[in-house]
């Protein structure tokens, strides 16, 4: 099982620092997010500042780009870390697109597998210098002349993930994806019932196996050196699950467990912006199943053992600041790495 962690980028030149200190403890990836700050302007740096590490998004939003522009960046991130880029696509929800992102909303799934085909359609035209002719529903890139063609690259298969928690875009997945960016805001039963199910059935009607998918997510911990940390730690983590659980799209989750209530009157208190008030809704039963608790020294176990023979790769939503508390991370990721062939 890999261990990765994201960079929380608050400035760009904070960046190289955190790159070098994650390859150096030994991560597998370096993950950069689309929430406050662009997410490839942190790969450019971390890639000329890294060797070995793996990087990637999770995620960047498909669709307030073309899939011209971001195959343009993809391919110059691909070339400059030497095939270390991974390309995490999310759907983001239809306001944002709409109304932060001014740009057109409709049939996401459809929509976000056109989008992985045009891009592919684009680097095999790049890279092999046939003609470029995608024609789609959504889509349509027929011209390329040699004066904007970037030519070919020693790494040209750049690997897609996409991320998702319901159906449509788990089956997609299955269907078309490298990789697979399971939400954090997920169960375990939720993920054995549900989204390998839904993946299983994507990749079997594409011919594919679900082998074939890296199954990578992020996990809520309940974390500290010592008991009165987790539970200082613990309000933080309801305040983020009750976030997650008031969004419509990610009430199937809740389902699941049978909370569906709690999720409308979430719902209904986000709509009135009670956010201090919603983490009192999240109960103990409900903090354990979305999240791992432990202290520091038993933390990499507890997680390890609830995901294993699931998840390929894991990294914990939880920020930790580069520099600090390294004796914890490199114990870490020797537990992550025991029995694989990391060494």
């Amino acid at each position: 099982m890999k261990i990765d962690t994201a960079v929380a980028v608050t400035r760009l030149s904070d960046v190289p620092a955190a790159a070098r200190w994650a390859e150096e403890m030994g991560f597998d990836a370096l993950w950069t997010s689309e929430i406050q700050h662009n997410p490839l302007f942190p790969v450019v740096l971390a890639a000329e500042h890294t060797e070995r590490i793996a990087l990637g998004t999770a995620i960047v939003v498909a669709f307030a780009r073309s899939p011209m522009d971001l195959a343009y960046q993809a391919w110059d991130l691909a070339q400059l870390s030497e095939g270390r880029f991974i390309l995490g696509l999310g759907t983001q929800v239809k306001p944002h697109i709409e109304r932060r992102f001014s740009m057109p909303w409709g049939s996401p799934t459809p929509r976000l597998r056109e989008y992985v085909q045009a891009l592919r359609h684009i680097w095999h035209s790049w890279q092999t210098g046939e003609k470029l002719n995608f024609r789609g529903e959504f889509y349509t890139f027929t011209l390329m002349s040699p004066f904007f063609n970037p030519g070919p690259i020693a790494t040209p298969n750049i690997p897609i993930y996409l991320a998702g928690v319901n159906e449509g875009l788990c089956h997609l997945a299955g269907e078309v994806a490298d990789g697979f960016h399971i939400h954090p805001f997920h169960t375990v039963p939720y993920l054995r019932e549900r989204i390998l199910p839904w993946m299983e059935a994507g990749a079997k009607e594409a011919g594919r196996s679900l082998a074939e998918v890296d199954l990578s997510t992020s996990v809520f911990v309940v974390t500290g050196k010592d008991d009165a940390e987790v539970e200082r730690a613990a309000p933080a983590v309801r305040q983020q699950i009750a976030f997650y659980a008031s969004t419509p799209s990610y009430h199937s989750v809740m389902a699941q467990h049978g909370w569906e209530g709690v999720a409308e009157q979430l719902s209904q208190m986000a709509a009135r912006q009670k956010w201090a008030e919603m983490p009192a809704l999240i109960s103990d039963e409900m903090l354990a199943t979305f999240a791992v608790i432990a202290p520091y020294d038993r933390l990499a176990q507890a997680v390890r053992e609830r995901y294993d023979g699931l998840i390929n790769r894991v990294t914990y939503y939880t920020q930790f600041i580069p520099g600090t508390d390294d004796r914890f991370w490199q114990k870490t990721i020797q537990t992550f790495h025991a029995g694989d062939n990391h060494g």
